[in-house]
């Protein structure tokens, strides 16, 4: 009998991101991983470049400049910060920290594959709570909880479907939440809402034992090719995360990268001055094409076809033979939808020509 992995684990589909690639165009638009089309800032990609000359060299296990970094730029304690290879690596670390067999995992319908994804590998459970109106719902997250649920993941906002849970209603559901439950909020893209109801979800961490949010350098940052993460959390969370870390996951070159690009507010909020525009334009233009462009507070939109599947995958191979790469949303339940990032002003405007044309 050959080695078999634990039970469970050859049920797990894996992760497949957005493509980045078409054959047969001479220019590809990327638009399926909610990437920043501007890129990093031009500090960060400095401070990248001047690790070089040091890579025989082991990086700082505790990411030291970095996590000081974040503190001073989000005004937050560095004790209570730890930093990870992408926010995908804590949520594999949380979930194999405190769930296991038996356990559960709780998050909301349309959420982050990783959730269920990282509560399978765990051996745990991972639950699906219904959404409303494609937001998620506290009463029905609440509803779910159980004697065996030990986390609920939160994305806020939520990728794919570019809805949040306002500050009350997220106090609503932490108030409703066990002590037994660690809540997990996902706030990979809060750099770009600029709603004044959405939370602040530091603060619920540090008013709480059971809290902790996650953030990334992917999105608003440009860094998602170094795999650059962190999460700000009650110590107890925090020292049980950096035993179970590698002792080295984060490299020098993207420790230093991240400590400048966070620095450079200039760069964020010129990120988030494009994302803001091109976002409006866009979602008026797909809806004068006749398609339902659903509200968005992130860095994407998701576009639902009155065709409803059919239409959406014959969208999706069309806008593909022009080399503009959109992201299919059947893994999440949504197989009517397509999610389209925010890229530069000649992205957008090509997207919608290419989308005027599929629907026609």
């Amino acid at each position: 009998m050959t080695v078999q992995p634990r039970p469970g684990i050859l049920e797990v589909a894996p992760y497949v991101g957005g493509e980045s690639k078409a054959v047969g165009v001479n220019r590809v638009v990327r638009l399926a991983s909610n990437e920043n089309p501007l890129g990093p800032s031009p500090l960060a990609v400095a401070a990248y470049e001047a690790e070089k000359t040091q890579l025989h060299r082991y990086p700082d296990g505790g990411a030291t400049a970095l996590r000081q970094a974040i503190a001073e730029a989000e005004s937050l304690e560095a004790a209570k910060i730890v930093c990870g290879a992408g926010s995908d690596e804590l949520i594999g670390l949380l979930v194999r920290a405190y769930a296991g067999p038996g356990d559960e995992v709780l998050y909301s319908e349309h959420g982050f594959l990783m959730y269920a994804i990282s509560a399978k590998t765990a051996g745990a459970t991972a639950v699906a709570a219904p959404e409303a109106n494609l937001t998620a719902d506290v009463e029905g997250l609440l509803a779910r909880v159980t004697d065996r649920t030990r986390l609920l993941f939160l994305a806020n906002p939520n990728n794919p479907t570019g809805s949040y849970l306002s500050e009350s209603a997220l106090r609503r559901l932490h108030k409703g939440l066990p002590d037994h439950v660690l809540l997990v909020i996902d706030a990979a893209y809060a750099e770009y809402v600029s709603a004044p109801d959405y939370p602040n979800a530091a603060a619920l961490v540090e008013a709480h034992d059971n809290v902790v949010m996650l953030r990334t350098f992917s999105k608003i940052h440009g860094l998602a090719a170094l795999r650059l993460g962190w999460a700000y959390g009650p110590g107890h969370v925090i020292d049980v995360l950096n035993r179970v870390r590698g002792p080295f996951n984060v490299g020098q070159a993207a420790q230093a990268a991240g400590a400048a690009a966070i620095r450079d507010r200039d760069h964020v909020a010129r990120s988030a001055a494009h994302n803001a525009q091109w976002l409006a334009w866009f979602s008026t233009e797909a809806a004068r094409a006749g398609i339902e462009a659903l509200p968005s507070v992130g860095n994407f939109v998701l576009l639902r076809f009155a065709g409803g599947k059919a239409q959406a995958e014959a969208v999706l191979a069309a806008t593909k033979r022009q080399g503009i790469l959109l992201r299919g949303m059947a893994g999440y339940g949504l197989p009517d939808c397509l999610r389209v990032t925010i890229g530069t002003e000649e992205d957008m405007r090509a997207t919608v020509e290419a989308l005027r044309e599929a629907v026609q």
